[in-house]
């Protein structure tokens, strides 16, 4: 047999079978033939997993938005994804922030208070954006693509053999309409029983047909259980991932606020404490026992006090927060937890004290230092 022939052949019963088809489903929808409806076990499986689909594609993609705000971005990473190519690197916000901050701090000086402060808040900003590179990272890869590859993998699969199982109820359809036609003609002419014999055999190899992709697609729905089980251990990771990243962010804001040596007065005053920082009963158990106490503990210098020591003649002791080192000579270079000596020197800048070591002496940054009583 000629391979055109046999091409031409196919196509032209493959044109027939759709033809078939389309005619049974257009007379369904107008009411002129019946219909065979499916069981309502596989009625409601087949509508689990539409709804499956659909609020996957939903918190997948509002999930993406939440990781990555920049459109422009999402897209880029979408075609590199697609042509199978890393995307290239790119800086985040917290870290271009915190290059901003070092970079603006070194300009002005690092000796001076600002500066040394906008440095000390660029490392923490770009210590953040590391921690938030970690979280698009995790995310993607514990929650974002399990969901993709069910959207994109098994729903696909369900989705295809869904469609065969339509195509087989609608040849099942279309043999009983014949079968139906071919006994209404055989009663009034004896020349159609070969027809209704032939009918009846097709009838009974589409009901097979159509049982056998059935049970297929039964099989595959039922999978969306465990599916919904899957997702829900990809859920607590993302939450964990999540919990893990904003405990991050506020460790190391706790420890920049250490660092720059004051508290916003409203934390000051919380609950009629001056001395203590309150921490949110969410984080307590993710930032650990031993950070928690660090901060219970922590005495802050209040201005007040600063104010008080350089309107007096007096000295007092004073713990250095974290290592300096001195701009000149006329500074004297600190070192973190060690106690020194310190004074107010009349005329002296309001951001700094005299301050004494042994016989060592020179200007300290009052932000550096904490007051002993």
């Amino acid at each position: 047999m000629n391979i055109m022939d046999f091409n031409v052949k196919k196509l032209a019963a493959d044109a027939g079978t759709f033809l078939s088809r389309a005619v049974q489903f257009t007379e369904e929808k107008l009411g002129q033939a019946e219909k065979t409806e499916l069981d309502a076990h596989l009625e409601n499986l087949l509508s689990k997993a539409e709804c499956t689909k659909i609020w996957t594609e939903k918190i997948m993609k509002q999930t993406e938005v939440l990781l990555q705000p920049n459109p422009n971005a999402r897209i880029e990473e979408f075609v590199y994804e697609k042509l199978d190519r890393k995307a290239p690197s790119r800086i985040n916000n917290p870290e271009l922030l915190g290059q901003y901050m070092i970079d603006a701090g070194t300009e002005f000086g690092p000796g001076t208070a600002y500066g040394n402060a906008l440095i000390k808040c660029g490392e923490t900003q770009k210590r953040i954006g590391t921690a938030d590179r970690e979280l698009i990272q995790t995310s993607a890869l514990n929650f974002l693509t399990p969901l993709r590859n069910f959207i994109e993998g098994d729903y696909k699969t369900i989705a295809k053999e869904r469609k065969l199982l339509q195509n087989k109820r609608l040849d099942l359809d279309a043999a009983k309409t014949r079968l139906k036609k071919a006994k209404a003609a055989e009663t009034k002419s004896s020349i159609w029983a070969e027809e209704v014999t032939k009918s009846e055999q097709e009838l009974r190899i589409t009901q097979s047909e159509f049982d056998r992709q059935a049970e297929i697609t039964r099989l595959l729905l039922e999978g969306i259980s465990s599916t919904h089980a899957h997702h829900l251990r990809c859920l607590n990771d993302f939450v964990e991932a999540q919990m893990t990243y904003y405990a991050q962010c506020y460790q190391y804001m706790l420890d920049l606020q250490k660092q720059l040596g004051s508290f916003p007065s409203n934390y000051l005053s919380n609950n009629n404490q001056s001395s203590g920082t309150p921490v949110p009963s969410a984080l307590s158990n993710v930032i650990g026992p031993s950070a928690m106490a660090s901060a219970g503990s922590l005495v802050i210098t209040s201005p007040s006090n600063l104010n008080d020591l350089k309107e007096s003649s007096g000295s007092r002791k004073a713990r250095v927060l974290y290592d300096y080192d001195a701009a000149n000579s006329t500074e004297l270079s600190l070192l973190a937890d060690e106690v020194i000596t310190v004074f107010s020197v009349v005329g002296m800048d309001s951001d700094w004290l005299m301050g004494e070591r042994g016989n060592q002496k020179g200007k300290v940054p009052i932000t550096y230092l904490e007051l002993l009583n």
